[in-house]
């Protein structure tokens, strides 16, 4: 777990806890960079690896591959619980979420049932966890493994029946990310590139849709000409104009959320 802020000795300042997504880590492309502009505009921010993201020592690699098999929602929430926990007890006075991609749907859940968590933002999230075609549902079960490509490197990553087992479980109940939408009360940004070639931009108009029927309080922004990364690569080359209006108006919006 990284901490980033400017705040003094026994000082208190909000803290903003980032989610990553599937094939995602704390250090990838542009989560350090953006903790290190949350912590220069006032908050401590907070990233993580989920236990079972595979990502070993070198904080880059997935070389934990059984801890990347068993991986489940559930077991990302209660990391999740675990880190928010940590914040809370340290002394922060508000707290924020802000995920990416399927963190970006843990966020929420997360944040639908925690009180303690004040304001939320997600980019590029999806609006459902189980999102593979029903072929390969079926092989995966099966099976008992689905083969999953990491496109940056090559690398072949085993998914278990684990987390298979875990959406299916969980479909209709806790895991129903669009009721989780419903429930959510909390001022909340949700960010989506236009050209989203991961998760199309309609999931964002969902999400938001979701929430504002049930008298909730998104605000949809839809960045125009950019893809699920919003333009920024691993290892970091450096920004985009796509990325540089998103960090801006996470930042603002955070800033007004969170006193």
């Amino acid at each position: 777990m990284d901490l980033r802020s400017g705040a003094a000795p026994g000082e208190a300042r909000p803290a903003i806890v980032i989610c990553h997504g599937f094939k995602g880590f704390k250090d990838w492309g542009f989560f350090p960079r953006a903790g290190e502009r949350l912590a220069r505009a006032g908050f401590t921010a907070v990233s993580f690896n989920f236990s079972g993201s595979g990502v070993g020592e070198d904080g880059e690699s997935f070389d934990e591959l059984e801890r990347w098999r068993r991986q489940t929602i559930r077991g990302d929430l209660a990391d999740l619980a675990t880190v928010v926990g940590y914040v809370a007890d340290a002394g922060a006075p508000w707290i924020g979420l802000l995920g990416h991609s399927r963190g970006g749907a843990t966020a929420l859940v997360h944040a639908a049932g925690d009180a303690r968590v004040r304001a939320l933002v997600t980019w590029a999230a999806v609006c459902r966890y189980l999102r593979w075609p029903e072929d390969e549902i079926e092989r995966w079960r099966r099976d008992g493994r689905l083969d999953v490509v990491n496109s940056r490197t090559g690398q072949v990553l085993p998914v278990g029946r684990e987390l298979l087992d875990d959406l299916e479980a969980g479909a209709g109940g806790r895991l129903d990310v669009l009721a989780a939408a419903e429930r959510l009360r909390v001022p909340w940004l949700v960010v989506h590139g236009t050209d989203d070639e991961t998760v199309p931009p309609d999931d964002a108009r969902r999400l938001s849709a979701s929430s504002l029927a049930a008298g909730g309080r998104a605000e949809a922004l839809l960045v125009t000409h950019t893809g699920h990364t919003f333009g920024v690569r691993h290892p970091w080359a450096g920004s985009s104009p796509a990325f540089d209006e998103v960090l801006a108006r996470t930042v603002e919006f955070f800033s007004a959320a969170l006193p």
